[in-house]
């Protein structure tokens, strides 16, 4: 069974991130399952750092962004979820291809949802995990 209140395809995903930071960074949803979203983001020179290595905010740019679209389509019509707080952890370096996240839920409450995003290198080696808690606001 789906977790998702909202029509949630590909198109309208990426659709929706056209001409914010989300594309600026070449950033693309990738897949939604029934409990999971993923996205990947590419490591070249707009989102790696100084030293050649994918820049540790531009992997909580990712989470943020897999884990606050996933929350808003997991809420009812009419909320929207935001930014509460966010944690990453890095645990290796990637300095080509693509760093692919996955967004699963670890709770998803009537005033908050906290989400899990693993992000893996292209041999599928961990580089980050972040957590996500998001505020579910109701309409106004």
């Amino acid at each position: 069974m789906s977790l998702w209140k909202k029509t949630a395809t590909l198109a309208l995903l990426n659709a929706d991130c056209q001409d914010t930071a989300v594309s600026h960074l070449g950033i693309e949803i990738t897949e939604v399952g029934d409990d999971f979203l993923r996205g990947r983001v590419p490591v070249d020179r707009r989102t790696c750092q100084p030293f050649g290595l994918l820049h540790g905010g531009v992997s909580v740019v990712l989470a943020e962004t897999l884990g606050s679209i996933a929350a808003n389509y997991a809420c009812p019509e009419g909320w929207r979820g935001v930014g509460l707080d966010i944690n990453a952890n890095h645990l290796r370096a990637a300095t080509s291809g693509w760093v692919t996240g996955t967004a699963r839920p670890v709770h998803i409450g009537r005033t908050t949802q906290v989400w899990q995003i693993d992000m893996v290198n292209d041999a599928g080696e961990p580089t980050c995990v972040s957590r996500l808690t998001m505020a579910m606001l109701a309409p106004r």
